[in-house]
């Protein structure tokens, strides 16, 4: 496996993630009993924007951390800078891992898992002293059954795979998904995609509303036209029993920040809803 998080660190669906996750780990800190934080493909959570590819010039670069109108952005922004000023380093970046853990409460708890055994080490550094955060090496997609449900009975699932080969992981994502609801019913599932092809996109979302009865958003965020042949056009996520009015605000914040990222403005942003909330 040729794929790390480093190679792709502060691009665009970085931003889009990030602010994203953050926003989703506000709204189950709304209620005082204790939550579970899984993420399946996590990465080694630090890293350093100086070593980055390119990518990051185009996104996390072009974010201002003051022209910021929406709470979610101004929350990510300021995220951002405690950890820098944490870290020493104005080119610090944390990865979506260290970013939950800064989230968690005393009565939360996450579970991080990487396949790469480097890149797993590098993650228990990265969260050393946390309680209640523990790492885990091996397929985030198996590992996944061992954690749902958990005995909180609430939560979160992380799923960002390396989409190495595209169809593939379209496939394993729907049947990851589908587990999650299986073992856990009422829990949040958020799972990120890249935006390559628009046709292999709408063919998947068809799929996918056929086999999920619950509630379901896409959250997307592009820069290039939908169909064009570039490396990656824009960013997705799939919300799973998304919190009450996440798809508002998302309504409002999504065109803010892609504003801000996109500079030949020839993207777009779009929240619509996959699948219905199911029959009361």
């Amino acid at each position: 496996m040729k794929y790390r998080h480093s190679f792709h660190v502060g691009n665009f669906a970085d931003v889009h993630k990030h602010v994203t996750l953050i926003a989703l780990l506000t709204a189950l800190k709304r209620k005082d009993k204790g939550f579970l934080y899984l993420e399946t493909h996590s990465g080694r959570g630090a890293y350093d924007l100086s070593q980055a590819s390119a990518e990051a010039e185009g996104g996390i670069a072009r974010f201002s951390a003051t022209e910021n109108n929406s709470e979610e952005l101004q929350q990510y922004a300021a995220r951002l800078a405690d950890y820098r000023i944490q870290q020493g380093n104005p080119r610090a970046y944390p990865g979506s891992p260290l970013l939950a853990t800064g989230e968690l409460r005393p009565q939360d708890r996450a579970v991080f898992v990487e396949l790469l055994a480097t890149e797993a080490r590098a993650l228990e550094l990265a969260v050393a002293g946390n309680p209640g955060v523990r790492v885990e090496q091996g397929d985030g997609f198996d590992r996944l059954r061992g954690c749902l449900p958990p005995p909180e009975r609430r939560g979160l699932t992380f799923i960002d795979p390396p989409y190495e080969e595209t169809g593939k992981d379209f496939e394993r994502v729907t049947a990851a998904i589908r587990e999650a609801l299986r073992r856990f019913r009422t829990g949040i599932v958020a799972a990120w995609y890249p935006i390559k092809d628009e046709r292999d996109i709408a063919a998947w979302h068809a799929g996918l509303a056929r086999t999920i009865d619950s509630e379901t958003l896409a959250s997307e965020l592009w820069l290039y036209p939908r169909d064009s042949r570039v490396a990656l056009n824009g960013s997705g996520l799939l919300i799973v029993n998304p919190p009450y009015l996440l798809a508002e605000r998302m309504q409002v914040w999504l065109p803010e920040l892609q504003a801000q990222l996109d500079a030949g403005q020839a993207g777009g942003t779009s929240v619509r809803t996959l699948a219905p909330a199911p029959p009361a």
